[in-house]
C-alpha cells in the first residue's frame, strides 16, 4: 500500500458565488418578458388569459403537490413561476383553459415534482408538457389550425406546415426579416425573434446560462437545414427560415439550457446543443410533425447524462 495515491481536497467552508435560485428565476422571467408582450399584443386578450392561466395552475400545482406530499412550500423560489410563463408562451392564443390546466399539471407535478422537485428532474419539464399535449390534442396544438382566424393578417400563416407538405413554393415570396420581426403565425412568445435574442443575450451576460449551448444548436440547425436543402432546394427550406420560424429561438436559448437537464461541461454542452438543433430539422423535415423542437430537447435530455461522463482533468494534486 506504499504507492497509494491520495487526492487532497480541502475542507469547508467553501467560496459561494453569490448566485441565488431567486435571483436566476427573476432573471429568466425577465428575459422572456418581452416575447410574452409581444404575444400579447400580437394576439390580445385570449394571449393574456392562456399566460396568467398559465402561471397560476402552474404555482396551484406546485403548492398543491407539496402540502399533499408534506413537502417544504418552494413557491417562493420562483421556479414554477418559470415554468408556467415559458410553457404558456409555447402555447397557441386560443388553446382552451382544461387543456392549459392539464399541461401544466404535466409540467410541475408530472416532469418535475415526482423526482424530488428542483434540480431532481432528468427531462426538461416544459419540453414534457408541450411534448404530451402536442401528442394528445394534435389539431388544438397546431397554429396553423388554432390560429386560422388570426391568419388573414400574416402572410406567413402556415409557413411550417406549408414548407411540409408543398415545398419551398409556399414560402418564396416571405421575408426573412419580417419573420424575425414577428410578423408571422406561431404561438403566444415564439415568433417575436429580437425579444428572444435579446433575452438570450441578457441571460449570456448574467450569466445565468451558458453561451455554448444556444450557439451549438442554433449551429446544429443551421448546418443540418443546409445540407437538406443543398439537396434539395424545392423541397426543403434553406437554414434561415427554420432559424426565423417555430421554437428555434425560444428553445435555443430557454429550452435547451435549463440546468438539471442539461450538460455542465463545454465539450458536452457544445454536443448536446448540435445534436438537439439537428433533430429539430429532421423532425421537421422528414418526421410526422411540422414542429420538433421539444422533442430534439428530449433526445438531448436523454443523453446529458452520458455526455456529462466527457469531463475535463480534474484540478488538485496527487501524492
Amino acid at each position: 500500500m506504499a504507492d497509494q495515491q491520495r487526492l487532497v481536497v480541502s475542507a469547508a467552508p467553501h467560496w459561494h458565488i453569490g448566485s441565488r435560485v431567486t435571483e436566476r428565476n427573476r432573471d429568466l422571467v425577465l428575459a422572456a418578458l418581452p416575447a410574452a408582450l409581444f404575444g400579447i399584443h400580437q394576439y390580445g386578450a385570449p394571449a393574456l388569459g392562456v399566460l396568467a392561466l398559465s402561471i397560476a395552475s402552474a404555482v396551484l400545482w406546485e403548492l398543491a403537490f407539496t402540502r399533499v406530499a408534506g413537502r417544504p412550500v418552494t413557491v417562493g423560489d420562483g421556479s414554477t413561476v418559470v415554468i408556467g410563463l415559458l410553457f404558456g408562451m409555447m402555447l397557441p392564443a386560443t388553446l382552451p383553459w382544461w387543456a392549459v390546466v392539464t399541461g401544466t399539471f404535466l409540467a410541475v407535478v408530472v416532469a418535475r415534482q415526482i423526482y424530488g422537485g428542483i434540480g431532481a428532474n432528468p427531462f426538461n419539464p416544459v419540453a414534457v408538457a408541450v411534448a404530451i399535449l402536442m401528442l394528445a390534442w394534435r389539431l388544438r396544438m397546431d397554429v396553423d389550425t388554432a390560429l386560422v382566424a388570426y391568419a388573414f393578417d400574416y402572410p406567413a400563416a402556415f409557413h411550417l406546415a406549408a414548407v411540409k407538405a408543398f415545398g419551398t413554393g409556399a414560402i418564396k415570396d416571405l421575408s426573412l426579416a419580417d419573420l424575425f420581426l414577428g410578423r408571422q403565425v406561431g404561438t403566444i412568445g415564439s415568433a417575436f425573434g429580437p425579444g428572444l435574442v435579446a433575452g438570450g443575450a441578457y441571460l449570456i451576460l448574467r450569466g445565468t446560462i451558458r453561451w455554448e449551448t444556444p450557439l451549438a444548436f442554433l449551429a446544429g440547425v443551421a448546418a443540418t437545414a443546409t445540407v437538406f436543402h443543398l439537396a434539395d432546394p424545392a423541397r426543403y427550406a434553406p437554414a434561415g427560415f427554420h432559424l426565423v420560424t417555430g421554437f428555434t429561438l425560444l428553445g435555443a436559448f430557454f429550452l435547451a439550457t435549463e440546468d438539471s437537464s442539461s450538460p455542465v461541461n463545454v465539450v458536452p454542452m457544445l454536443i448536446y446543443g448540435a445534436v438537439g438543433g439537428a433533430v429539430t430539422v429532421f423532425i421537421r423535415t422528414i418526421g410526422v410533425f411540422a414542429e420538433g423542437l421539444v422533442f430534439a430537447i428530449l433526445v438531448g435530455n436523454l443523453l446529458q447524462p452520458l455526455l456529462d461522463k466527457i469531463r475535463p482533468r480534474a484540478l488538485g494534486k496527487v501524492e
